[in-house]
């Protein structure tokens, strides 16, 4: 087995210090195994393989090369990955396997003879693809310095910045594996998250969401704390509230000595009033098993706090069923928790045991009883109904994408109430004011009454009268369309850590049969398809125009959808069909006379 640190210097690559390349002719592509969004990692990723020539290939037979992107939060994403990586040696390409189960767990059976690429080390991504590749099988672990924030990056929704503020974690939780994948917290400066922040802006972001394992920790490490990162992070956001920030994953120790402080930061109007809060267990015997670091009557505390200081404040949680040791009075304690708050977001899930932690060496508890008991706290939480009392309100809401449905797109609240609303794809990015008409279980349905003009900060109606006197949303012509418009990655977020997303990708429950683990695996391990596209074209857009590799112009982005040769040749037989018309009509008119 080789070292990427031995195949980069002295030899290979002339010499060319780690960490540099030229840029390949080839182009390098991304194939995620879900439409869910990608986590930040597989982002900066993603950007590092474009910037260097490589395109996205959706056909895996057609691959050089599969990247695999890992998360190590629960058993069943592992689980996915072996499927993955099985699959891959039977067709007999080379693989890359990055994220949180590599570097937690190097020493893997499964692992043997493929490339691995550290969570702190994916700024030097291609390297490892370009050695892969060559036949080299590379491994990149170590590291004593973060990833820098200004890489190449690749969104899949344009809208929304996934910003990591730290890596790893204070705590020790026995059931957690993510702290030997991600190590001791890591912070990054304010400066440079601030720094991050405007940048992206520039670009055009809306939505900031800012990612960490534990959000609370933040700059321990370093001198600071989170308080002073949110306060100087809300100065940079537009006074408009074109631009939204979603603050990430906390738990409950770290900011009990800034809650007061916190609810003024959630009553900002750049700052959705949502926190997602995991409490894991309603029992204080199964908080002090798991090492969690602090009782329910604190968690009480930070709830019952943000929820007085904070007008239409939501909290999300977590919930793990089953734990080693939990009794039947030890859920009873679990269910009335969530009885008594009716949190609209829940992501339950039932313990899964990691290997080299300490929960797993525990006595587990009958996994009957741990389906049972998941099936028992789900329907208790399905019974709840957050959104009844919204019928009626008028809410302004942002708007970063489009429903699974393809016919709505997704905005939402500031207490980050999911709305669906009606309108034309230029709102996307966009804020507007709606009145809700009604509501589901897991996100309501809003009527578009006004959008919100960016360029001067003033709503503008988004209604016009048609020819039979109803309502219509409509554009104006004369200036923009006026009616135009999930949960933390990797460690223990909405969308990846504890749950099934519903239908809508509001509301988070877990079924208790084997569905809940395909699902799981959907949105914690991203496969990656990567392909030199020999026979295609490179195309790039400047100035509104797609340009080929030699810089010629070949469509303009401003007509819709650009003219191709068809289009040319059908404007053509038109104008020659009506010039011949008015001859005719000419020669006529002479001729009676």
């Amino acid at each position: 087995m080789e070292d990427i640190e031995d195949l980069l210097v002295g030899g290979i690559g002339g010499g060319t210090p780690p960490g540099f390349r030229l840029p390949l002719t080839a182009s390098v592509g991304v194939k995620p195994k879900t439409k869910k969004r990608f986590p930040s990692d597989s982002e900066y990723m993603a950007g590092q393989l474009s910037a260097f020539g490589y395109a996205v290939s959706d056909n895996s037979e057609e691959a050089d090369l599969w990247l695999i992107n890992t998360c190590t939060v629960k058993s069943p994403s592992q689980s996915a990955m072996d499927t993955l990586i099985s699959k891959c040696r039977s067709a007999k390409k080379p693989l890359v396997v990055a994220g949180c189960v590599p570097q937690g767990s190097r020493d893997l059976k499964e692992l043997e003879g493929v490339s691995i690429v550290g969570v702190q080390q994916i700024d030097r991504v291609v390297e490892v693809v370009e050695e892969t590749l060559k036949g080299h099988e590379v491994r990149l672990l170590n590291r004593k310095t973060l990833p820098a924030l200004d890489l190449p990056k690749v969104r899949k929704n344009k809208f929304v910045e996934i910003l990591p503020i730290n890596v790893g974690c204070l705590g020790a939780c026995t059931y957690c594996k993510t702290k030997h994948a991600r190590g001791h917290l890591g912070s990054y400066t304010v400066d440079s998250l601030t720094g991050r922040l405007r940048s992206v802006m520039a670009d055009g972001v809306k939505e900031i969401w800012l990612s960490s394992e534990d959000t609370g920790a933040y700059g321990r490490d370093i001198g600071v704390n989170i308080l002073i990162l949110l306060n100087a992070i809300v100065k940079e956001l537009p006074s408009d509230g074109s631009t939204m920030l979603r603050i990430g994953m906390t738990n409950p120790p770290y900011i009990l000595e800034h809650l007061k402080d916190i609810a003024d930061i959630l009553r900002h109007p750049c700052v959705y009033s949502f926190l997602h809060v995991p409490v894991q267990s309603g029992s204080d015997a199964i908080l002090t098993a798991m090492k969690r670091e602090y009782t329910i009557s604190e968690f009480r505390m930070v709830v019952d706090t943000l929820t007085e200081l904070v007008p239409g404040m939501q909290i999300a949680t977590d919930i793990i069923c089953g734990f080693p040791g939990e009794t039947d009075e030890d859920f009873a304690q679990t269910v009335n928790l969530v009885k008594e708050y009716k949190f609209a977001q829940v992501h339950i899930s039932q313990f899964y045991p990691r290997p080299g932690t300490p929960a797993a060496r525990m006595k587990k508890v009958p996994s009957t009883l741990v389906k049972k008991r998941s099936r028992e706290l789900t329907s208790v939480f399905e019974s709840f109904t957050p959104y009844d009392g919204m019928v009626g309100k008028v809410e302004r809401i942002w708007i970063t994408e489009i429903a699974t449905d393809g016919s709505h797109l997704v905005g939402h609240t500031k207490g980050y109430v999911q709305v669906l609303v009606i309108g034309p794809g230029s709102m996307l990015g966009t804020s507007a004011m709606v009145k809700i008409t009604s509501v589901g279980r897991w996100s309501v349905f809003g009527k578009v009454i006004q959008a919100h003009n960016q360029s001067n900060g003033s709503m503008t109606s988004s209604k016009r009268s048609s020819s039979d006197g109803t309502s219509s949303l409509c554009c104006n012509l004369d200036e923009t369309c006026t009616c135009s418009g999930q949960p933390e990655p990797c460690a223990c977020g909405p969308t990846n850590c504890g749950g099934q997303i519903l239908p809508d990708g509001s509301g988070v429950s877990v079924p208790e049969n084997d569905s809940w683990s395909e699902d799981q695996n959907n949105r914690n391990l991203i496969g990656w398809l990567l392909r030199k596209r020999k026979n295609h074209p490179e195309r790039r857009i400047e100035n509104g125009n797609v340009m080929d590799n030699k810089g010629k112009r070949e469509r303009s982005l401003s007509a819709p959808g650009g003219w191709g040769p068809v289009d040319a040749a059908l404007i053509c037989g038109m104008l020659v069909s009506l010039l011949t018309i008015v001859a005719l009509l000419l020669y006529i008119g002479s001729t009676s006379k």
